[in-house]
């Protein structure tokens, strides 16, 4: 990996942005659809930062995806005008819903629902309309309502009611993430027929559907190809695109994005013959995957990962005393996401340098004022 001039100046464990990769990265999301920024609406889970909702609302994005509410209260801080919580919210979050709709007027939000019982908790009178999402489950079973004439009966409920408004399908293929292009165009056709079909449905014994909400990071160019030859309105919700990872890595040839997220280490010991221990732990980066699946350090690619802890990780090495006590070491996560979201703040590298700047992650908090 090309050397990071400044890193003696960054405490590690640290997460660090290169914000040139990230622009570069937000450049390629918009040509990929075409540079038409009314058909991309970018999911914030995976940076959680105020900065770069800032830069897509500079690049002229004026509609995100959310998972939380604390998101979306920064998507709306942030200067996003429309924005989708892509969950289902129930308890207390539906309330919560509601005073960010109080609280941010300028801002359009929505979320999701599946089911009919759901929609009284969303029925305010004496207010404007809720603007809700029929989540359509395309493949993944894990949210959304099954193909089906439910799904008519619920898009009626919705239209029924005065005091919801119908905003349209939304439909995520999470399950579709095969490297070649083949075999994920191949279940990304699969799963569109079932997406078709519903749409075809709705708009012929209830009426028009708004907007087809659609779509992650694997399968972003095909929906984006959809989206520029279709005259129905199709909005792609890539994610990881903006910091990317070695998950996805150079394997998808029509996604060539760069990692921008990047984890910081330090070796702290030589606990024995052929062992270095660096001060990445399960604290740093995302446990979630196989301890050989979690981060990867293109400096040293002969790297056997022998162990991991809260504040450690042991790596086997035929050489060891090329990485003395206090080496940096840069790494790069597999799966950003929750990696991102076990950071207070990044710091930044601009022209290969650290900068001194850092930003906050700031909706790595579950509530920001709401």
């Amino acid at each position: 990996m090309k050397r990071i001039a400044n890193l003696e100046t960054v405490p590690s464990p640290a997460l660090l942005f290169d914000a040139d990769a990230i622009r570069r990265n937000l450049e390629l999301m918009l040509r990929i659809v075409g540079g038409d920024t009314t058909k991309l609406r970018p999911h914030i889970k995976t940076h959680k930062c105020g900065e770069i909702l800032e830069l897509q609302h500079g690049l002229g994005v004026r509609q995100v995806k959310a998972a939380t509410i604390a998101e979306a209260e920064l998507s709306a801080q942030s200067g996003m005008n429309d924005v989708l919580i892509s969950y289902p919210l129930v308890g207390p979050n539906v309330s919560r819903l509601f005073q960010l709709i109080d609280t941010y007027p300028e801002t359009q939000f929505s979320c999701l629902v599946d089911c009919e019982e759901a929609l009284g908790a969303f029925a305010r009178t004496g207010h404007e309309p809720v603007h809700l999402f029929v989540d359509l489950d395309c493949g993944m079973h894990r949210t959304g309502i099954s193909p089906g004439p439910k799904v008519v009966d619920l898009a009626r409920a919705i239209v029924a009611n005065p005091a919801l408004r119908f905003a349209g399908l939304h439909a995520y293929d999470g399950h579709i993430h095969d490297a070649p292009i083949e075999t994920r165009t191949s279940q990304f056709e699969e799963a569109m027929a079932i997406v078709d079909d519903t749409l075809a449905a709705i708009e012929t014994q209830v009426g028009p559907v708004p907007l087809l909400v659609a779509g992650g990071s694997p399968t972003f160019a095909l929906h984006a190809a959809r989206a520029l030859s279709e005259t129905r309105p199709r909005q792609c919700s890539p994610g990881t695109t903006v910091l990317w990872d070695c998950g996805y890595g150079p394997n998808y040839s029509d996604l060539p994005f760069e990692p921008a997220a990047l984890l910081l280490a330090r070796v702290v010991s030589h606990p024995g013959e052929g062992r270095i221990c660096v001060d990445l732990g399960h604290k740093a980066v995302a446990a979630e995957n196989p301890i050989n699946r979690r981060v990867e350090f293109p400096d040293i690619p002969e790297a056997e990962y022998l162990s991991q802890s809260e504040e450690h990780l042991v790596i086997g090495l035929k050489d060891p005393s090329a990485w003395p006590v206090g080496m940096e070491l840069v790494g790069i996560p597999k799966h950003v996401c929750p990696t991102v979201a076990l950071h207070q703040e990044a710091r930044l590298i601009r022209e290969g340098a650290i900068s001194g700047e850092a930003w906050k992650i700031a909706a790595r908090d579950r509530r920001i004022t709401i």
